[in-house]
């Protein structure tokens, strides 16, 4: 009997307010032409409301209020990835699946690998549910990050978004059914990125472009020596992408189709419209979300993409530092109709559109609240409209207050 595992359900939270692409650049002066290697329209930011613990719970909510009792006492794993941690030794996910109010006989913790984390987490979770350890178990990953809004007047400022994604991993793949142990992967050390202090994101923009087009070949690579009959075109009827912006991911498609294919421009072209811009959907409106984003890519695939029947996706993950992976699995037509349910590009439509001085005033409130905080209470000063716009009476988990290091969280 065959053994399925993969992706039961997923949903994304991409925040209440966006920014404009093109108005920050010309608000900075950054040269224009950078902007159409971009390829992006708009990012998320998060308000001083709002942090990778509120976007977790908002993200997962969702899935769990659909499941009955016994379904949600059947988790049995909860795995966070970030890379925008708020503790050195406690996880996300601890606060996560209180206010999600799970069963306690379950594994709580977190997973770091820059922006590979949520695929570190989601094999893990895939391969804990294969094992049957426990029959009908179910694991719960959140990939939950936001950019340093240190990055300002950088030219990674326009591409740094905040969102979360969760998926429910199971027996019953839903959304993704994994082509279980068909991976290829990637690793060494590289200092393209990093956060080496909480108020600072350092690296080299150049060398991280590399090392990301050197693991996606590498990666690829690996997945075809080791999958049997693998033809790049062929094999995979979508793309998606670890997407920092969509102008890299499209260089990234190019260099392998020229490689593998020997294809004319207007064929890449063809190509990359048909199978990898459905995954973009969502991505050129959110933006950079870190240990999410590979997630985001796969919710926006399956959102948009045309799905008549069993579909193919190879998915590509990278991480800086660094770590990649190259996987894939099955998609399905009902995969659409249960994405559609979660209603994520209204989410996306229904964020409040920042004017500059709105965004300025909140990026500047957002750098009171990096890592260490004690104690602590929000403000909503300066953004009062906004929170009684997009929140007020929502339901949406926020941030209220730190006392004594302890994040404490309401109801909007």
């Amino acid at each position: 009997m065959k053994n399925s595992v993969g992706i039961e359900t997923i949903n994304t939270y991409v925040g209440q307010t966006s920014l404009n692409i093109r108005s920050l650049f010309e608000a900075r002066g950054l040269d224009i032409e950078r902007f159409d290697n971009l390829k992006m329209d708009e990012k998320s930011v998060s308000l001083s409301c709002e942090d990778p613990v509120s976007f977790g719970v908002n993200a997962a909510k969702p899935i769990i209020d659909q499941l009955s009792e016994e379904e949600k006492n059947s988790i049995e794993l909860v795995i966070t990835s970030t890379e925008s941690g708020l503790d050195f030794g406690k996880s996300l996910s601890t606060y996560i699946h209180d206010y999600l109010g799970l069963n306690r006989t379950c594994r709580l913790f977190e997973v770091k690998q820059a922006c590979y984390g949520g695929t570190a987490a989601f094999q893990m979770a895939s391969c804990f549910v294969a094992s049957n350890a426990t029959p009908g178990a179910k694991a719960l990953v959140i990939a939950t990050d936001s950019a340093r809004t240190a990055a300002k007047h950088t030219y990674a400022e326009p591409s740094q978004g905040v969102a979360s994604v969760a998926m429910l991993v199971s027996n019953q793949p839903d959304i993704l059914e994994l082509d279980f142990g068909a991976n290829g992967y990637h690793g060494y050390e590289v200092m393209d990125t990093c956060r080496p202090k909480p108020d600072l994101e350092a690296g080299d923009s150049d060398l991280s472009l590399l090392s990301y087009l050197d693991c996606w070949e590498a990666s690829y690579a690996t997945y075809e020596k080791k999958v049997e009959g693998v033809d790049f075109q062929e094999t995979f009827d979508y793309l998606a992408f670890h997407t920092p912006f969509a102008g890299m991911v499209k260089g990234a498609h190019r260099n392998l189709m020229r490689k593998y294919k020997k294809a004319r421009p207007d064929a890449i072209e063809e190509d990359f419209q048909r199978r990898v811009v459905p995954s973009l959907k969502h991505c050129v409106k959110v933006g950079n979300v870190y240990s999410a984003t590979a997630y985001l890519a796969l919710c926006g695939l399956v959102d948009s993409a045309e799905i008549d029947d069993a579909r193919r996706v190879g998915i590509f993950s990278y991480g800086s530092g660094c770590s990649s992976e190259f996987y894939s699995g099955v998609i399905y037509p009902h995969s659409r109709k249960k994405v559609a349910q979660m209603r994520i590009g209204d989410a996306v439509n229904r964020r409040h559109a920042l004017s500059m001085e709105e965004y300025e005033h909140i990026i500047d409130l957002n750098m009171e609240w990096f890592f260490g905080i004690e104690n602590k209470a929000v403000d909503l000063a300066g953004y009062e409209e906004i929170y009684e716009k997009q929140l007020q009476g929502q339901g949406y988990l926020v941030l209220k207050e730190v006392k004594g290091y302890h994040r404490e969280y309401d109801w909007s």
